[in-house]
């Protein structure tokens, strides 16, 4: 008969062969495991269940629903092996996720994060026109994080004013820009060359090693520049997100507005912004 340990182990491996990488779940029920053993538990309960899953006594509500998920699935799959297991019904531990409000920037705090960008120092002069053109070109292109920091330096076409865009199963958009934004991503690309001095990158927004922007800085970035310049408190854990920039309606809503547009990096004062038409 096997242990509760071979039989995660198997259930895990089969649900990464059928492509589930479940690296949360993976780790969560192995601890699970040794939960059991410590115990010498043999059959899985819902007493045990939820003697394990609320263990980070001050955790949240939503961790714990999601450790008492991640034993339901386990379970389903172990009651054909051992049919005393007790399978966690949803209404265990209940839980509705909180979708976050969009925050509406305003044109003045778009131009504010911009300036604040030009601000940053290190990657050898680089890095604040990365994060200047990066952020101006989330703000109205509507670009979801990761396909801004996934584009390749091959998917911008200056001279036609598109950008390309590579999202998940192989699907493809095409994102026109206004000149004003064209003309920025010439500037920085002009800059990045320059920095590059021949070497190759194949992202179009690089960090002093070459590398891609990893999302994790960029956060870091945001959140510094947020605070700031006051949209967030010193202290603050909650606040405008990068994703809130798809809501920016000004520069998608009404796209014939004039808002002044990014001025060349060359020869801008900080604070410009482009715009999509």
């Amino acid at each position: 008969m096997n242990t509760l340990r071979e039989a995660v182990q198997s259930y895990l491996a089969l649900r990464r062969g059928l492509g589930f990488k479940l690296l949360l779940a993976g780790n969560a029920l192995q601890d699970f495991v040794t939960f059991m053993e410590k115990r010498r538990a043999v059959h899985i309960t819902l007493c045990r269940v939820l003697q394990w899953a609320q263990q980070p006594k001050y955790a949240q509500l939503a961790t714990w629903a999601a450790r008492v998920g991640y034993v339901r699935g386990f379970a389903q799959y172990y009651s054909a092996i051992d049919p005393h297991t007790e399978i966690p019904p949803c209404a265990l531990m209940p839980y509705r996720p909180r979708r976050a409000k969009p925050y509406l920037y305003s044109s003045a705090e778009i131009e504010a994060l911009l300036q604040a960008a030009l601000t940053l120092s290190g990657g050898m002069g680089l890095r604040p026109w990365t994060y200047y053109c990066f952020l101006g070109l989330l703000s109205v292109s509507g670009l979801r994080l990761g396909e801004a920091l996934d584009l390749k330096r091959e998917d911008v076409d200056l001279n036609e004013g598109i950008v390309t865009v590579r999202g998940k199963f192989g699907k493809i958009r095409m994102v026109p820009l206004h000149a004003s934004t064209r003309q920025v991503l010439a500037d920085y690309v002009t800059r990045r060359e320059r920095f590059l001095a021949g070497r190759s990158a194949l992202h179009l927004f690089v960090s002093s090693t070459l590398n891609p922007l990893h999302r994790a800085d960029v956060y870091r970035t945001f959140h510094a520049l947020s605070r700031q310049i006051g949209l967030r408190s010193p202290t603050a854990t909650h606040g405008p997100r990068l994703h809130d920039f798809r809501h920016y309606s000004e520069s998608r809503i009404i796209p014939h507005t004039d808002l002044r547009g990014l001025q060349s990096l060359e020869n801008t004062r900080p604070g410009g912004r482009a715009n999509t038409e």
